[in-house]
């Protein structure tokens, strides 16, 4: 293996130019509602998204995986869930009761929040559910070409061992900011402790054969919006300069940029109230102001998969 300087980032250490922005535009929520499954359709085939995740326990992933196996060259992963947050929509781990009790809820689905979750299930179970998540996956006859947390559930001190584990010993790429972690640094007020220890998990995948990150940064689910959301023309503005300011920010390096778009309906209405945001997210996407931006910048887009090709030398 090659030697490189501590200021090396993850992206040159992959091929790419030193002190070049390379990014993966990556939308959530795959699987978790038809409209979730449009949003990441039409922003990765309409817009500039390049990479989507789904969620495996979710009642609207056989239909996007059929869409998968349409579309072979899509990059696509597992959004791995351990949670169940909205009160009229629910879904429950794959491994049922009594596996998975600690994962589980009084109305037998997984926990609204990541806290509780940290607080009731154990390792052992997070690990067991993170596998069938994954075989499910699989059982639809595509291999997933990296894996991400909801939420963020598997990125807490208690899980995150059990995350580094099913990735080396699956081969599965796997979302970790090993690198600077500038941006969510910043936005999450990491201190320094998370800060090496996120670079000590970054060494132990990259030394497993699996690809790093640099960076990522999910900040825009929590941008405010102008009107509520209501307007399409000012939701669309504010969401591609808050995007192009983001892009701005980003260090030199490989930054996972996560997002989640979402078409608008009545129906998605009563699942969650974040709507307006996911549309904007997509409006986004789809703006050639943001394609214009990035291409004027010389930004360079990639993919999970092109990332494990690059990897593995190919």
């Amino acid at each position: 293996m090659p030697t490189f300087a501590q200021d090396t980032t993850y992206a040159e250490r992959l091929g790419f130019p030193r002190g070049k922005k390379v990014i993966v535009l990556h939308v959530d929520d795959a699987g978790m509602s038809y409209e979730s499954n449009r949003g990441a359709i039409r922003a990765t085939e309409e817009g500039i998204a390049n990479s989507t995740s789904v969620m495996m326990p979710c009642a609207w992933v056989p239909q996007f995986m059929t869409y998968v196996k349409a579309h072979p060259k899509l990059d696509v992963g597992i959004h791995l869930t351990m949670t169940s947050e909205w009160p009229s929509y629910r879904w429950s781990p794959l491994i049922g009761q009594p596996a998975g009790k600690g994962l589980i809820d009084a109305q037998g689905a997984f926990w609204p929040s990541v806290a509780e979750t940290v607080a009731h299930a154990s390792p052992d179970e997070v690990e067991a559910e993170m596998r069938a998540q994954i075989a499910r996956f699989r059982a639809f006859g595509v291999e997933p070409t990296h894996m991400d947390s909801h939420m963020g559930t598997l990125f807490q001190v208690k899980f995150l061992m059990r995350y580094v584990k099913v990735a080396i010993e699956e081969k599965i790429p796997a979302l970790f900011p090993g690198g600077h972690a500038a941006l969510v640094s910043a936005d999450m007020k990491l201190p320094d402790s998370q800060r090496q220890l996120a670079r000590q998990v970054g060494k132990q995948l990259w030394n497993a054969g699996l690809p790093v990150f640099d960076d990522l940064d999910g900040s825009s689910y929590g941008w405010t919006l102008p009107n509520n959301g209501t307007d399409p023309t000012a939701l669309r503005k504010m969401k591609t300069e808050k995007f192009i300011d983001l892009l701005n920010r980003a260090q030199p390096g490989l930054t996972y940029v996560i997002m989640h778009c979402t078409e608008p309906s009545a129906n998605f209405a009563q699942i969650s109230n974040s709507g307006p945001t996911r549309h904007g997210d997509l409006l986004a996407m789809l703006d050639p102001t943001l394609k214009a931006y990035i291409q004027k910048e010389g930004i360079i887009l990639t993919t999970c998969r092109e990332l494990m090709e690059r990897r593995r030398g190919k």
